[in-house]
């Protein structure tokens, strides 16, 4: 079935200051697609979550539909920042802005999209800071981890940028170049010009579930350089597309039956293991995906005997990583 488009993060984080002027650049969001002929189309609802306080109407905010660059569309000043912190005396107030996405482009009070993804903004009562005064931790990466979900099975595609929009717009003085530190044969590459990274082919998880990599990024004032390298995880989801598998190869046990049994004795047993999916909850849905069943015509049978089904997480260890599944024991 497909799916379509989905985000490869759950949620963004930024920061925005007081003054900053109308089309300042915020941050850069990324769609994959479920099929190749699929095109991204991003949208902003004209709300604004405000915490503890009822919506606001967005007049601060715009993404670009094409490309999913979230930018100012309107200064934010201390006014603005008065009304939105709701008499919250923090220096810093957070707002929740839900970017959607669809295959077409959006109509105008299209905000039903299952596809979300959440922006949290830090609104910050004070103008932004020099460059100079930042580390190079604040001028290369947000505060938010570099973890993203690609799904198994799904075409390639650009999922992140690691240049950040706002730094790259303020501080046009500092050089700031970064590498994506990978091992052999990762299907991962970073494009020096855009920034951007991209799943080069079709992942699968039954192979390898979880990709550490590091970002590591150089910034350079005049004579002054500075480093900085932080974990870049990239979990795959599953898709429940690999057929259950028997150890031996047999799909059938013989039982021998003997007299003066004691009800519960095991008289026969058969393992199904499945690479694909792990046990979720409610187990009963674990379950159901397979059930052992009795075929008999003799009502006898049917009462005095019966198959007992539990299962439990395993790891598998394909090219010498660790895959999670399900062992079925009958």
């Amino acid at each position: 079935v497909a799916l379509g488009l989905y985000f490869p993060r759950k949620e963004y984080l930024e920061n925005v200051y007081i003054d900053e002027p109308a089309g300042t650049p915020l941050l850069r969001i990324h769609a994959l697609r479920d099929s190749r002929e699929e095109v991204a189309h991003f949208h902003l609802c004209r709300s604004l979550t405000v915490p503890r306080a009822r919506p606001e109407e967005n007049n601060w905010f715009q993404i670009r539909e094409e490309t999913g660059l979230l930018y100012l569309n309107k200064s934010l000043d201390r006014e603005d920042f008065n009304m939105l912190s709701v008499g919250n005396r923090m220096p810093l107030s957070k707002v929740i802005l839900y970017v959607f996405l669809s295959s077409h482009p959006f109509q105008e009070k299209e905000c039903d999209s299952a596809t979300r993804t959440a922006v949290f903004l830090s609104l910050i009562n004070a103008t932004a800071p020099a460059c100079s005064s930042l580390t190079a931790r604040q001028l290369c990466f947000t505060e938010m981890d570099l973890s993203f979900h690609i799904k198994e099975n799904k075409p390639p595609g650009t999922f992140h940028q690691l240049r950040l929009p706002s730094v790259h717009h303020l501080c046009r003085n500092l050089s700031i170049s970064y590498k994506l530190l990978t091992g052999e044969g990762v299907p991962f590459r970073y494009n020096e010009n855009t920034t951007g990274v991209r799943v080069t082919q079709r992942l699968d998880r039954e192979e390898r579930e979880r990709y550490e990599l590091i970002a590591k990024c150089t910034v350079r004032e005049g004579l002054r350089e500075m480093q900085v390298e932080v974990p870049f995880l990239v979990n795959v989801l599953d898709e429940d597309d690999s057929p259950p598998f028997l150890p031996n190869g047999t799909d059938t046990a013989d039982a021998v039956v003997e007299f003066n049994r004691k009800e519960g004795t095991v008289l026969s047993s058969l393992t199904v293991y499945d690479a694909d999916t792990t046990p979720i909850y409610p187990l009963e849905s674990s379950r159901k995906k397979y059930t052992g069943t009795i075929i008999t015509e003799d009502p006898w049978i049917s009462r005095t005997f019966r198959v007992e089904h539990i299962f439990d997480e395993i790891h598998f260890s394909p090219n010498g990583s660790q895959v999670r599944g399900t062992r079925h024991d009958y």
